[in-house]
């Protein structure tokens, strides 16, 4: 008899892509539906084996960094959650949260970097600039957690040291809110500690900060995401279109083709593609809120859930196909 663990289950097709009606490649993942009880309704591929979140984690590390005494609400927490597309608002809040902080652009420690959203970046490139930290889309982030460290007189200089005050509250509160011990710390691509959990520990996450009380840490970063989605996001992109479309609704995309969203009630959808396609996060995330009911639900606006997961090919300029989601009738 061996000792040895069982293989965790493999990723699954999860999405097609069709062009001219031939299916010329598929995308691999896996995912998780958490009812509002929190248990597993249905999931594909492997959701209980640790994986990067990436930016997923973003609104978990805010909750930690209110449970360390970070003052901030509305918009500049919500941004203290985001991957912003660095528009001319989102880079006028990571400098207001600064010089609340008595701090400056000059202490981020994100990588200099362009804005995410195109007309930004052309703006910026027709005005002569250049990449900056402040750009960087987990500035907000890296702005929130430089407040706390202010907020409890830690040093500033050495925020992103795994072993510093700061990174372990932070995995202390990612350990309590996903109910998973944190097998993996890796480095994110903004240098940060990146923190593993499973795809159902993410969803519980969420889950737990979307039905969390008002005027609670967690409460606060629930209402800041629903009041300020494009602080989250941007003006353009298909996350701030989705939580619009959904009443209640908290969200978070991450890079690697990671998504994750909950509902009021307790609801919470986790996603991941193993090739990282971008393209096939939007997709998916799409059929299952249409899967589990959630479209027909009142409020939500089901053609604009719909329009986030439509991703078209395009042959001579016009459309010839398109990326489509595989979910095994029975999920």
């Amino acid at each position: 008899m061996s000792d040895s663990p069982a293989p965790s289950p493999a990723p699954v097709v999860v999405a097609e892509i069709v062009r001219s009606g031939f299916t010329e490649g598929h995308h691999r993942g896996s995912w998780v539906v958490l009812d509002a009880a929190g248990e597993v309704v249905a999931s594909a591929g492997d959701a209980a084996g640790p994986m990067l979140p990436r930016s997923c984690n973003k609104p978990v590390q805010a909750l930690g960094m209110l449970e360390a005494g970070l003052d901030l609400d509305g918009e500049l927490l919500a941004l203290s959650c985001a991957s912003h597309s660095g528009e001319p608002f989102h880079l006028d809040g990571v400098r207001r949260i600064l010089a609340g902080a008595g701090l400056s652009e000059a202490d981020l420690r994100t990588p200099p970097d362009f804005p995410l959203d195109d007309a930004a970046r052309e703006q910026l490139l027709r005005d002569g600039g250049s990449r900056a930290s402040v750009l960087m889309n987990c500035s907000g982030k890296h702005a929130a957690m430089l407040a706390t460290c202010v907020a409890n007189g830690w040093p500033t200089a050495s925020y992103l040291d795994v072993d510093h005050p700061l990174q372990q509250q932070l995995t202390r509160t990612f350990a309590a809110t996903t109910g998973e011990d944190v097998a993996v710390t890796a480095v994110d691509g903004c240098g940060a500690p990146l923190l593993s959990t499973s795809l159902t520990g993410l969803a519980r996450a969420f889950a737990r900060i979307a039905t969390a009380p008002e005027g609670t840490p967690a409460g606060r970063i629930a209402a800041a995401i629903r009041a300020h989605p494009a602080y989250v996001s941007g003006s353009t992109r298909d996350e701030r279109t989705l939580l619009e479309a959904v009443p209640g609704a908290i969200g978070k995309a991450g890079a690697e083709s990671c998504y994750v969203v909950a509902l009021p009630d307790g609801r919470a959808f986790a996603t991941k593609t193993y090739d990282g396609g971008a393209r096939a996060r939007p997709v998916l995330m799409a059929a299952l809120l249409e899967r589990h009911g959630v479209l027909d639900e009142p409020g939500v606006d089901a053609d604009a859930v719909r329009r986030t997961g439509r991703v078209e090919l395009l042959g001579g300029g016009r459309p010839v196909g398109e990326v489509r989601a595989v979910l095994d009738p029975r999920s």
